[in-house]
């Protein structure tokens, strides 16, 4: 058997994880405040987890890359990550039978990666080609999967039932998995790892504004997430583009105003 990555690894352990959170729901007496979100005790001890190691390690790190690494590198490294992920979301707009999206994204990723280096310049979101993040848990309610309860994975955060699922066959098969020409597994891990600092660092603004803003952290994030993922569902993509997605690393705005925020009294 080939041995599998670490984050291929941790991919299953968090699967695991959410089934065995699911499996405890019965235990669980008083009604949910959200329906959606049957599991929120459950949910909400994991997300003070990530939120303290975000705090200890991921934020720090993600400082410290945003403190030496200047911004035209910062942004091409992000662009070049953006850009790789424009294969697997063809190949999902291609599987749920939306051909313009597919279209859109193919011409996309062909424009960065020939004309924009590699996807180190942007050049397709100047000429107006807006990039459409697709993935399979969307495909698979596309499908008519429904999303079941809302879960928060360790390390990776929001998702659902049905999207936990198909974080599992982002992780195996997109450009970085199996399929890739990527099989060194040091290099893999390796790239894994600058993808995170890169995307953490990319938040670092817009964390920070719900921080300062949202009266309820837990409550804003999740109602985020289910609004944009069932956005993403119905195909209202110029919807869902305007819905804030504090886990998404493209260009996410991080005003208030923007963000459908409040400062606290």
């Amino acid at each position: 058997m080939p041995s599998r990555s670490f984050a291929q690894q941790l991919g299953l352990a968090f699967c695991a994880l959410a089934l065995a959170l699911l499996s405890g729901c019965a235990t669980q007496s008083m009604g949910p405040a959200n329906p959606a979100d049957p599991l929120e005790a459950s949910n909400r001890a994991v997300f003070e987890f990530n939120d303290a190691v975000d705090r200890a390690v991921l934020k720090p790190v993600a400082q410290a890359y945003s403190f030496v690494v200047p911004q035209p590198v910062r942004t091409c490294v992000n662009n070049i990550f953006l850009n790789l992920g424009e294969v697997w979301s063809w190949f999902n707009s291609t599987l749920q039978g939306r051909q313009v999206d597919a279209l859109n994204t193919f011409g996309r990723f062909l424009l960065n990666s020939t004309m924009g280096l590699g996807g180190c310049l942007d050049l397709a979101s100047q000429t107006g080609a807006k990039r459409i993040p697709n993935d399979f848990g969307v495909t698979l309610g596309v499908w008519g999967l429904s999303s079941g309860p809302y879960v928060v994975l360790p390390i990776i955060g929001s998702s659902t039932l049905r999207d936990g699922a198909g974080r599992a066959a982002d992780i195996y098969v997109n450009q970085f998995g199996y399929g890739s020409l990527i099989h060194d597994i040091d290099v893999r891990n390796s790239i894994y790892g600058l993808e995170v600092v890169a995307r953490r660092e990319a938040l670092l603004e817009i964390t920070n504004t719900i921080d300062r803003t949202a009266l309820d952290r837990y409550s804003f994030i999740r109602d985020a997430y289910l609004k944009r993922r069932q956005a993403q569902v119905e195909g209202a993509t110029a919807e869902a583009q305007k819905l804030p997605n504090y886990e998404d690393f493209g260009a996410a705005p991080a005003d208030e105003k923007a963000l459908g925020l409040s400062p606290k009294k």
